[in-house]
């Protein structure tokens, strides 16, 4: 009884060691990540206010060509090359005209006269770089790695925590379920923190598994996973920003056609909007007889609606024909899971009240990390890390088996596990005051 008693209580303090390691690393990087997520969330809403100084144009004459339009746009940009053309909404809104040059950028046009009506470089959008900073912070791929790894930690957090708090003799729901307000300082720290985790666990735990396909190390796994598949896949999200640039320049034109025959079929599919028209393929002819070069273009017509599953792809040829269409009922059940993950995880799958619970679980993981700072500052002592001290104990299989379901789930993870584990091994026991400070010695 007595060893049953001090392996479950040797087991409690492991898993807290850590809850309190994985938290020690993770939360700045969490509260960073939420505060860029909530922002993000209303992306959609701030550039349509943004946008709105470009649109509701005095209407007045015959429209220009969207060949004249996008002329227009390049003009306005030095070496520019042709991107995509976004279709207008409403007859009296700018079109919209990416082009590429050093920097892409974002080219409003106005469709009867040809005026530049507004022009920004797409990479200084505030939303582009609260992007940037919530997927790499702003350092490339060493910023994606370290954002994965946060979130690698933050996974173990979350489940460490949710054994913490498992309530085992509880007398009551107070501290389990709602806050005990007027217990002392203390107590009210720690059930904000435990309490607000147990609320929003699920979905953070979700935020978190969603946003794996854009990470770099686990993205390019499932990338290499996939390239063993009997059909290529095609993915329609990035790992990181030069994949993105990388992306661009694969489908940067300096010639183009676009006849009114493929505009008027776009216009017609009533794809969910926005609607980008871009050039998929150019098919050069040769008449012998005249010595004349004729090119052929086929345009795709992309949705890029916020909500994943309602995008579709169509290819148009020169004639207004279309040429074939893929949509999210043909994708295959894997990407069929991410887009619906990603297009939750970006707060538009399900209209307002998926935006309110983004919102909501940002805010949670904020608190809950403010809360876990102020815990460890109320405990901690003066000359130590303040680490929970260790208990030598047998580790149970249960706790074997989801530490290697977690590394073989998250590779990062596994990664830094080997790392962290042959430094303490190596040198951090060696050192008895660094040991001692790290709570690594009793």
């Amino acid at each position: 009884m007595a060893d049953n008693f001090y392996n479950q209580k040797a087991l409690y303090r492991t898993i807290w060691r850590w809850h309190f390691y994985a938290g020690l690393f993770s939360i700045p990087f969490v509260i960073l990540l939420a505060l860029t997520g909530a922002i993000y969330l209303f992306k959609p809403y701030y550039e349509q206010w943004q946008e709105s100084q470009f649109h509701h144009l005095s209407v007045s004459g015959e429209r220009l060509s969207a060949n004249e339009q996008i002329q227009a746009a390049l003009d306005a940009v030095p070496n520019g090359k042709f991107l995509s053309y976004r279709l207008p909404q409403a007859e009296d809104e700018s079109v919209l005209v990416n082009v590429q040059a050093q920097e892409n950028w974002q080219v409003f046009v106005n469709p009867y006269s040809g005026e530049i009506t507004g022009k920004q470089e797409s990479g200084l959008q505030l939303m582009n770089i609260v992007k940037t900073i919530h997927g790499e912070l702003l350092l490339g791929n060493v910023g994606s790695i370290l954002v994965e790894l946060a979130a690698c930690w933050a996974i173990v957090l979350i489940v460490t925590g949710l054994y913490l708090w498992w309530p085992c003799n509880a007398q009551g729901m107070a501290g389990i379920i709602y806050p005990r307000l007027r217990d002392g300082s203390r107590t009210f720290w720690r059930d904000i923190h435990a309490v607000t985790g147990i609320w929003i666990s699920a979905l953070a735990l979700f935020l978190l598994v969603t946003g794996l396909p854009w990470a770099l190390v686990w993205g390019a796994a499932l990338k290499e996973v996939r390239s063993f598949e009997m059909t290529p896949v095609q993915q329609d999200w990035t790992q990181s920003r030069a994949q993105e640039h990388q992306h661009w320049r694969a489908q940067a034109a300096d010639v183009f056609d676009l006849a009114p025959d493929v505009l008027r079929t776009a216009e017609q599919l009533q794809l969910a909007s926005p609607v980008e028209l871009s050039i998929a393929s150019v098919h050069h002819m040769h008449a012998p007889e005249t010595h004349a070069h004729t090119s052929h273009y086929t345009w795709k017509a992309s949705s890029q609606s916020a909500n994943r599953p309602l995008r579709a792809d169509v290819w148009i040829k020169g004639d207004g024909s279309v040429e074939k269409q893929s949509g999210f009922a043909e994708k295959k059940l894997l990407d069929k899971a991410i887009g619906v993950g990603i297009a939750a995880h970006e707060g538009y799958l399900f209209g307002w009240f998926n935006l309110v619970l983004g919102v909501l679980t940002c805010a949670g993981l904020i608190l809950i990390s403010v809360s876990g700072f102020i815990l460890w500052r109320k405990r901690k002592p003066q000359s130590a890390l303040g680490a929970p001290p260790a208990m030598p104990a047998r580790v149970g299989f249960a706790v074997v088996a989801i530490t290697i379901g977690l590394a073989l789930f998250l590779p990062l993870l596994a990664i830094s596990l080997i790392a962290l584990l042959a430094i303490e091994f190596l040198l951090l026991r060696r050192v008895d005051s660094l040991s001692q400070w790290l709570g690594l010695s009793k």
